[in-house]
C-alpha cells in the first residue's frame, strides 16, 4: 500500500467541492488516513513549492495557495501515487482526460482544484510537511 498527499486547493474550498472530491477518491477505494483544513502563510507556500522557484508562475502559485484555507489529506491505496495522478488529470484542464477531476472541475491551470504528489519520494516529503506521525491513521476498509 502506498501513501500520497492530496491538497484541495482554494478554488475547491471556495466552490464547495470538498465533499465531492473526497467522494471521488473514496469511490476509487482510497482510504483517507489523515485530513485537516489549514491556511498556509506565503512563507509556508513558498517553502512547499520551492521546487518551482524561479518559474514564471511561482509567485502566482504561492500567492494563490496562501489566499484561502485549503484541505490536506493523506490517501492510502494500491499504487496510490500513480492512480491519484491519473484520477486528477493534467495540470491544465484543457489537456486533462475527459472525466478526470481537473477536466470536470478546474477553472484553469492555476485554479485546478487539487494538488497531488508526483512520486513516492515527493509524497513522503510532502506528507511530513503537513502532518505529524500521530495525525496519520491506518484502518482496514470494510465493504458491508
Amino acid at each position: 500500500m502506498e501513501r500520497t498527499l492530496v491538497i484541495l486547493k482554494p478554488d475547491c474550498v471556495w466552490r464547495g467541492l470538498i465533499g465531492e472530491i473526497i467522494k471521488r477518491f473514496e469511490g476509487e477505494k482510497f482510504n483517507v488516513i489523515a485530513l485537516k483544513m489549514f491556511h498556509l502563510s506565503v512563507e509556508e507556500a513558498e517553502k512547499f513549492y520551492a521546487v518551482h522557484q524561479g518559474k514564471e508562475f511561482y509567485e502566482r502559485l504561492t500567492g494563490y495557495m496562501s489566499s484561502s484555507p485549503i484541505v490536506g489529506m493523506v490517501l492510502e491505496g494500491k499504487k496510490a501515487v500513480l492512480r491519484i495522478r491519473e484520477l486528477i488529470g493534467a495540470t491544465d484542464p484543457k489537456n486533462a482526460i475527459f472525466g478526470t477531476i481537473r477536466n470536470k472541475y478546474a477553472i484553469n491551470g492555476l485554479m485546478n482544484v487539487v494538488h497531488a504528489s508526483d512520486s513516492l519520494e515527493s509524497a513522503s516529503k510532502e506528507i511530513t510537511f503537513f502532518f505529524k506521525t500521530e495525525e496519520i491513521f491506518h484502518y482496514q476498509r470494510r465493504e458491508e
